[in-house]
């Protein structure tokens, strides 16, 4: 007997009748059951059956939506938009009728891209910067433009273009600050591109919002970047130097105020000075003219007098007026002899009579 010919199955390798010693079914056998279970729904009333159970199932799984938290739910009637449900548990008509499509309006989306462009003075830098956003409206977001983020970041590159493109490439190299105190100047660009972006954004009525704008970097091209270190540097050296003018100015600045004062003040005391000497020396003059009017001999022989002690008064010479018929008695210390005034003969031109020479000749005076 062969081994594949009927028998108690002794020598079947498959064991192909182990349901009859109350094994499991093998494939064949399960696949005819199937088969034949199958077959008797092949009449009117089987495919009826199947027919109600699959629109039971297409009911139950497509006449409702769950809306996450922080989401809406944009539900679109035959493809148009019919209204918009918050978050929870909703009943709609099945799909396709029906469907809704869920938006997150409370998450911050962000956006970040790296462009080449030209500043006012035709140089090319390379900017780095991010966009943060928000949907503020659903309908607008989906309906609006084909494409909302990629428009957002198209609109965002021509921000940056206009902006930063109006700037000369200095203005904006030397605006960027360091990472904890942003500059007041690149805080201002950034402004101007987040007001700039939110107008188009708005144009487009696409249902954005723009939260933030910052721009991480503004850096020249590789190819280049040695040089502008260069440059850069050599911009830094010149302000430390205008810097070190300007503490300078301000040091010297006072000083000179001060001097100016100082120069000023004793310009006025001696100016008050000479007024008040010639004022003195004028009230004298007018003095001595009414004493010359009175007398005129004896007031020009007292002028004369006074002004030859005044010159001899420190000399040590001595000079005789009278052909020497006066006797000079001169001691050793000038301090201990008479004033010449005094003296015949010393300090005036004396005569004989008295000692102020009256009976002199005239002529002889100045």
């Amino acid at each position: 007997m062969a081994w594949n010919e009927p028998g108690n199955g002794q020598r079947d390798p498959w064991n192909k009748n182990k349901r009859s010693s109350g094994g499991k079914p093998g494939v064949e056998t399960a696949l005819k059951e199937l088969f034949r279970r199958i077959g008797k729904l092949g009449g009117p009333g089987g495919i009826l059956t199947i027919v109600v159970a699959i629109l039971l199932a297409w009911l139950l799984l497509t006449s409702y939506a769950v809306i996450g938290t922080g989401q809406v739910g944009v539900v679109q009637r035959f493809g148009a938009y019919a209204r918009t449900v918050g978050p929870g548990f909703h009943l709609k008509l099945p799909a396709p009728i029906e469907t809704v499509q869920p938006v997150a309006t409370t998450r911050v989306r962000a956006m970040s891209d790296q462009i080449r462009m030209l500043t006012r003075d035709q140089d090319i830098v390379s900017v780095d910067f991010n966009v943060q956003y928000q949907v503020t409206d659903p309908q607008k977001y989906l309906f609006s433009t084909r494409d909302p983020d990629g428009t957002l970041n198209e609109a965002a590159q021509a921000a940056v273009r206009a902006v930063v493109g109006a700037q000369a490439m200095d203005d904006v190299l030397t605006g960027q600050g360091d990472s904890n105190a942003p500059s007041p100047h690149l805080g201002a660009l950034q402004q101007q591109v987040r007001d700039q972006l939110q107008h188009t954004l708005d144009a487009y009525d696409c249902g954005l919002q723009v939260t933030e704008v910052s721009i991480q970097a503004v850096t020249p091209p590789q190819e280049v970047k040695d040089a502008f270190d260069d440059v850069i540097a050599s911009r830094q050296d010149r302000q430390g130097l205008i810097d070190q003018a300007k503490a300078t100015t301000s040091q010297d600045i006072p000083n000179a105020k001060s001097d100016a004062k100082r120069i000023t003040s004793g310009a006025d005391a001696y100016k008050a000075e000479r007024i008040a000497r010639a004022q003195g020396d004028a009230e004298r003059f007018n003095l001595i003219l009414k004493e010359y009017r009175t007398a005129p001999d004896v007031t020009r022989r007292r002028l004369w007098l006074e002004t030859m002690e005044d010159i001899l008064h420190a000399s040590n010479k001595v000079i005789d007026g009278s052909d020497g018929r006066s006797v000079i008695n001169i001691g050793g210390d000038r301090s201990e002899m008479p004033p010449a005034a005094n003296l015949p003969g010393v300090g005036a031109v004396a005569q004989p009579g008295n000692a102020y020479g009256e009976d002199a000749d005239k002529g002889k005076q100045p």
